[in-house]
């Protein structure tokens, strides 16, 4: 399959968290193929520095900085090294998350605490670090990462699905308050997407069941979501701002 080439992403610095594994791990590749300077953060050590090495050959090598979002201080940190190294950030990658499930029962203020850590407050500090290097710049894109699971009302991920639809809106805010600086806020919405990590709760039989829930037949796979990414990064959206943008086959 051909995939387009966005003239205007060659040589932006893109920042993108969680962007070591799975859907992350396409988004660092899509974006190193358009000849974009990459940065992305992850938890993963291993994972990240094989992505890295394995990308090394592409026009900007992209870098891995080692991060645990959970803490916002070494977030910005982060950040405004890749700042510095890069000369700004252009587009802004907010993926990072986790849909460990759990039951309501369960739950105690301390874990609610942790999961709305992982999947929502890091994002909104991500963008709030990112917004005056691209105010300066002139303009920038932030892309939130939702999830279709509120939507469809799945089982045993409440405060995940918490988190998720409080993006959405996140999404909305920032793209009113940071509009009139042409900085972009869009929100990308995946379906069940086809990842490493995805398989460790669906079974063939369990696979058999979202597709013939979909509009369209086969599983949807990282590159997928990146390709709409790209797209809504580039100068090509210049006029998309506020809204969720699905990837999901027509599941919902």
């Amino acid at each position: 399959m051909s995939r387009a080439i966005y003239p205007s992403l060659k040589g932006k610095s893109v920042f993108i968290s969680g962007g070591g594994s799975g859907i992350g791990e396409g988004l660092v590749q899509a974006f190193a193929a358009q000849g974009a300077r990459v940065a992305f953060c992850d938890i993963l050590e291993a994972e990240s520095a094989a992505l890295a090495a394995r990308l090394g050959d592409a026009e900007a090598a992209p870098v891995f900085h080692r991060c645990d979002l959970r803490d916002i201080d070494s977030l910005r940190a982060v950040m405004a090294q890749v700042e510095a190294d890069f000369g700004g950030i252009d587009i802004l990658i907010n993926n990072a998350a986790s849909d460990d499930r759990h039951r309501i029962e369960d739950v105690t203020p301390a874990y609610w605490d942790e999961r709305m850590a992982v999947n929502l407050r890091h994002q909104f500090f991500a963008a709030q670090a990112a917004a005056p290097a691209m105010k300066r710049a002139g303009g920038g894109v932030i892309l939130n990462f939702g999830s279709i699971s509120w939507h469809l009302a799945l089982p045993e991920l409440a405060l995940y699905e918490t988190a998720k639809a409080a993006i959405e809106g996140m999404t909305r805010s920032l793209a009113r308050d940071l509009g009139r600086d042409n900085i972009r806020v869009n929100c990308i919405i995946p379906g069940n997407v086809k990842t490493q990590r995805q398989m460790k709760w669906y079974t063939p039989e369990g696979e058999a069941e979202i597709v013939s829930q979909q509009c369209l037949n086969g599983r949807i796979l990282p590159e997928d979501v990146a390709a709409l990414a790209l797209f809504l990064a580039s100068d090509d959206a210049r006029m998309c701002t506020g809204h969720g943008y699905f990837m999901d086959a027509g599941w919902r």
